[in-house]
């Protein structure tokens, strides 16, 4: 009896091990899983987008009816921009997307099916908080840019070439306030996979000098990454062309 008590022991510890085995087969340490739930939604499909060689690409889908709940996982090559996009199938693309760093690991997003991409809340990626804390302060720049042209449109503006000077030197300082902003950002942040993207999605025309600073003070992983090689490459492609 005793050996029979033992070998069931047994049996049953190999069993739990195979379970657990077998539900972490399928993650890795480069598996980003983003789960979350759309408030409202009762029909509809998710997709889970990014950008693969200049197109963008579904990297898996889910319909929903009747349950905003969602979970996607998919193995990452490297950090990168993800996006979440909502048909709702009412004929409007206004407010589908809500755009995401994805990263390794998990990633929840809450939100509103009428209010898809204004009040997402995303937890669970640095990548993401970072790139948040760059674009509301970029935001306050556009908002002013936006405020200049629209003053600049002014009737009273187009018959007054000395204010309309004035409004377009403000405007030009403001853009290179943003400029400086995006690139102190990138340099000040150099263990962060959002610098690379910010120099050469945001400033990719900055000075070469600039460029470079941001590329040298990257750190190895960041180095190594899509948007870090993506760096490199536009700043190899640059010195080509100003030797010519």
């Amino acid at each position: 009896m005793r050996f029979k008590k033992i070998t069931m022991k047994k049996i049953i510890m190999v069993a739990v091990l195979a379970i657990t085995i077998a539900s972490c087969a399928g993650s890795t340490e480069n598996t980003m899983t983003v789960t979350g739930n759309v408030k409202g939604l009762k029909k509809g499909t998710l997709y889970l987008q990014h950008i693969a060689d200049t197109t963008l690409v579904t990297v898996d889908s889910l319909v929903v009816d009747g349950d905003g709940n969602f979970t996607f996982s998919t193995e990452l090559k490297s950090p990168e921009l993800y996006y979440l996009y909502l048909d709702k199938k009412d004929n409007n693309s206004i407010n589908d997307r809500i755009t995401f760093f994805g990263e390794p690991g998990n990633i929840t997003i809450n939100t509103n099916w009428n209010t898809f991409d204004l009040n997402a809340k995303i937890e669970g990626s640095k990548s993401n908080d970072k790139l948040k804390e760059y674009l509301e302060v970029m935001s306050k720049f556009n908002t002013k840019d936006l405020e200049y042209a629209r003053l600049s449109m002014d009737p009273k503006t187009l018959g007054d070439s000395s204010a309309f000077d004035s409004l377009q030197n403000l405007s030009d300082k403001n853009v290179k306030r943003g400029y400086l902003y995006a690139i102190n950002f990138a340099l000040n942040n150099a263990d962060s996979y959002v610098a690379p993207y910010i120099a050469v999605k945001e400033v990719a025309d900055a000075n070469l000098k600039y460029l470079d600073s941001i590329n040298n003070t990257l750190s190895v992983d960041v180095a190594n990454s899509k948007y870090g090689k993506e760096l490199k490459e536009h700043i190899e492609n640059l010195k080509k062309e100003t030797e010519q």
